[in-house]
């Protein structure tokens, strides 16, 4: 069967539901509030040599850098076997940060390793210093348990041990071995799709489109860099503090493009933090590389193929690429968002007609854990608030953005599964910049503590406001309020807290940039 426009556009189908499939599989079986209710997870094909063919439309900021943990795990061992299944989430070894734990299995044809699939999904602790994973950390160490690519299934033989050292450091096991099993289910799923394309079209067959969609997608995605002129643009954005105090961490970026190829070099960006928002490079080559999707007229397959014509740098010992055993967890959330709008900045300079002013610029990291009675509970979420206006219109309000493609926790979830109460959730109106093009509203979000818990906010864009283009205002920043016995104190963007029931927290998430001088200010 020869590839042509037909066949191509088939088999990009039949590959991305390969992903789409164990996505439902995993959010079906899953058994967190996180995973099952906000879609905190993603799941891809790769090919045998750990090029990621497809993915769902999950989280951004998981597919851009999954493909360092195919790699990882390729890397590490010398052979696979049909129902062999690696697990790790070791941020210096392919992963982003402890809470994401991905899995990769190899997928057999006729004896013959052709390809593996793989799933990540944000487990709501994995232990560390505070509940939820998401601490105030100061090392990798403090931030849960750290597990290096290993086998959780031996040639379909479940590796008892493992599972149990990831559950047993997990505040609540029942949950982690119910979203691990998810998991693997997904992968089960996974694994047949793929085996019924090669049995129904062919392994041959299979295996051209594949390698035909990487050579499809890296030709579009040379062309989008085609159409941005040469030079060179730069930018310089900023994160808040690292959870330890608040000062300016700044993110620099210098983005040369030459005919088809561009060079995003974030040369000048600060030091590697003694705190949480240190990030890897992985995370650094997703944020860029989803930033270059956006500029994208028509859909583009993501896969290998659109990383190949953009070379990143991020200097080693930076905040971008820190040293083992720098604590990480907020670069996969924080940082990466920080990345975004300083790419896109600069692009701006390029295509200003096209980029948009900035989102909220953090995921509004929410983490509560605690007891109720005898019953242990932990709980992550994050939020979404104001899109950044365009040439095209005003920014969505009250949405994920960027790097974050989560959905809201359900009123209902959350009460029925926590000892918490949703007093307040409502957009936070005007808080959106003004321009010709108004940016997106942030929400607010008011938590009532029913037992005894130990609250973390991590959060960005609490100093620094959403920046607004083209002559457009800046978004309003974002607010956390605590009320302890009645009284109310604002907090940094980074804390933690001991709450007593009755306590409230409240979120005020921050709104978007404008885009273009409004009316008024013509």
């Amino acid at each position: 069967m020869a590839v042509d426009a037909i066949s191509l556009e088939v088999f990009k189908n039949l590959f991305a539901a390969v992903a789409e499939e164990m996505g439902v599989a995993l959010q079906r079986a899953s058994f967190s509030p996180n995973i099952r209710e906000r879609l905190d997870f993603s799941c891809a094909v790769f090919d045998a040599e750990a090029r990621m063919i497809a993915q769902a439309a999950h989280i951004p900021v998981h597919l851009g850098s999954m493909p360092a943990s195919v790699a990882s795990a390729v890397a590490e061992f010398d052979e696979f076997f049909p129902g062999d299944v690696v697990v790790l989430n070791d941020p210096y070894h392919g992963g982003t940060h402890l809470p994401d734990i991905t899995m990769i299995s190899p997928v057999f044809a006729g004896g013959d390793l052709s390809y593996f699939v793989a799933s990540r999904a944000h487990h709501a602790d994995v232990g560390g210093m505070s509940p939820g994973s998401s601490p105030l950390s100061t090392e990798l160490y403090q931030e849960g348990i750290i597990i290096p690519p290993l086998k959780l299934r031996l040639s379909g033989w479940m590796n008892e041990g493992a599972m149990a050292l990831i559950v047993g450091n997990s505040r609540n096991p029942q949950e982690r071995v119910g979203d691990l099993e998810a998991q693997l289910a997904a992968h089960r799923i996974g694994e047949s799709r793929l085996l019924d394309i090669m049995i129904g079209h062919g392994v041959e067959t299979t295996a051209e489109h594949a390698a035909a969609l990487l050579a499809y997608s890296r030709r579009m995605t040379e062309a989008i860099i085609a159409g941005i002129p040469d030079g060179v643009y730069r930018y310089r954005d900023a994160m808040e503090g690292d959870g330890q105090r608040e000062y300016e961490i700044p993110i620099q970026v210098a983005i040369e493009v030459r005919g088809e190829e561009m060079t995003v070099d974030f040369a000048g960006s600060a030091p590697q933090t003694p705190g949480n928002v240190n990030a890897v490079p992985a995370i650094v080559r997703s944020a860029t590389w989803y930033c270059v999707r956006l500029l994208a007229a028509d859909d583009v397959p993501v896969n290998h193929g659109c990383f190949e014509p953009v070379r990143v740098i991020a200097p080693e010992g930076s905040v971008l690429n820190a040293r083992f055993p720098a604590a990480v967890v907020l670069g996969n959330t924080e940082t990466s968002q920080r990345v975004v709008d300083t790419v896109l900045g600069a692009l701006a300079q390029a295509l200003p007609e096209l980029a948009p002013a900035a989102s909220q610029g953090t995921m509004n990291n929410f983490t509560v854990g605690g007891f109720a009675g005898d019953r242990q509970f932990v709980y992550y979420e994050t939020l979404g608030g104001g899109h950044g206006g365009s040439s095209r219109g005003d920014g969505l309000s009250g949405r994920h953005c960027h790097m974050s493609n989560t959905l809201n926790t359900p009123v209902e979830a959350l009460e029925y599964s926590l000892p918490m109460r949703a007093r307040r959730y409502h957009l936070r109106e005007g808080s959106g910049g003004a321009g010709a093009q108004r940016g997106g509203d942030g929400i607010e979000r008011e938590y009532e503590m029913l037992a005894p818990t130990t609250v973390t906010i991590n959060a960005e864009r609490r100093l620094r406001p959403p920046y607004g283009l083209q002559g457009g205002a800046p978004g309003e920043r974002g607010v956390n309020v605590l009320v302890r016995a009645g009284r109310a104190e604002v907090v940094s963007g980074k804390h933690t807290a001991q709450l007593e029931a009755g306590d409230r927290v409240i979120i005020k998430t921050p709104g978007g940039g404008g885009w273009g001088k409004s009316s008024a200010d013509a």
